[in-house]
């Protein structure tokens, strides 16, 4: 079966994307991102290292005339890296005028998540990754189990030098 492109139309209004998240999975973690930082998800595609970089950089990714850096979240996130696969996928965000892209494990969904949901980080755990979590959000299922899943503030994922330093691969 060959993989879906899934772009975000920007048409629709803004009120009624701020709720909606992106949900994937990435060193065997359930994140969510706010659709309002992709614009789109593709498969892998052929990277271009990038020089004495941090593993978690892969490289550069050059994608209908737009090149932009490409960082592995699970690596990002302290993970191991692991052998990519037909379910990795890359999600394509826009932060601050620059395009960055992120290898997740998979797509789990797309769905809508309110503010009264969400419930704050253990201190504990977002300091060891500077912040990069917004809240968390408990989904029931039908085993009494709930799922957890992890908000991500993608604009704390990487330090301000790092975005300004991979901001730099895509000129």
């Amino acid at each position: 079966m060959k993989r879906q492109e899934l772009r975000i139309h920007r048409q629709e209004n803004p009120d009624t994307l701020k709720d909606r998240y992106l949900i994937f999975w990435a060193d065997n973690r359930l994140l969510g991102l706010s659709i309002t930082y992709v614009v789109q998800i593709v498969g892998l595609q052929r990277i271009t290292h990038f020089p004495d970089s941090p593993a978690y950089v892969k490289g550069v990714v050059s994608l209908r005339g737009d090149v932009f850096p490409v960082v592995d979240l699970r690596q990002k996130l302290g993970g191991n890296a692991k052998e990519y696969n037909d379910r990795n996928c890359i999600i394509i965000t826009k932060i601050s005028d620059s395009l960055y892209g992120f290898i997740i494990d998979g797509v789990e969904a797309a769905c809508q998540v309110l503010q009264e949901e969400i419930l704050p980080v253990p201190h504990f755990y977002n300091e060891s990754l500077n912040g990069c979590f917004s809240g968390i959000v408990k989904v029931p299922t039908e085993s009494s189990m709930e799922k957890i899943i992890f908000l991500l503030n993608i604009q704390k994922i990487l330090s301000k030098e790092e975005f300004e330093v991979l901001a730099l691969a895509e000129r």
